[in-house]
């Protein structure tokens, strides 16, 4: 059988295309790479430095509610970044940006987190550190 090697890409739904496209630019450093337009849709494909692909899709006739992890689907994103002292960087700059985020969390596996949410509330976490047992 043949074995999943990894993620190809992330997509999500959002509100506003253009205003999701430049936070995940500003706060995450996201480069748009391409702008797409489909049947209903329209998305724009971005790059990390690092290779992780994200696009943003904004869908024709969507509800224009926000994300809640409550209901079934997507719970959060996690984005690896390194190592602890890259998270803490992460949480200077979104002090500077104004970026809501939670407190740095240290565990004892020697990782650390913060989350933050985007525009339309999708749950977003920084990750650094080795893998939890």
């Amino acid at each position: 059988m043949t074995q999943v090697l990894g993620f190809h890409h992330l997509s999500l739904s959002v509100r506003d295309l253009s205003r999701s496209t430049e936070w995940y630019e500003q706060v995450l450093g996201f480069q748009v790479t391409d702008h797409l337009e489909g049947a209903g849709f329209r998305r724009t494909r971005m790059r990390s430095q690092a290779g992780v692909t994200l696009t943003l899709t904004c869908h024709e006739g969507q509800t224009g509610t926000t994300f809640s992890e409550r209901h079934p689907g997507l719970d959060h994103v996690s984005f690896s970044v390194g190592a602890i002292d890259d998270v803490r960087a992460l949480d200077q700059h979104f002090e500077q940006l104004g970026v809501d985020h939670s407190e740095l969390k240290l565990t004892q596996w020697a990782t650390a987190s913060i989350t933050i949410r985007d525009p339309d509330n999708i749950q977003l976490e920084v990750f650094g550190g080795p893998p939890a047992p």
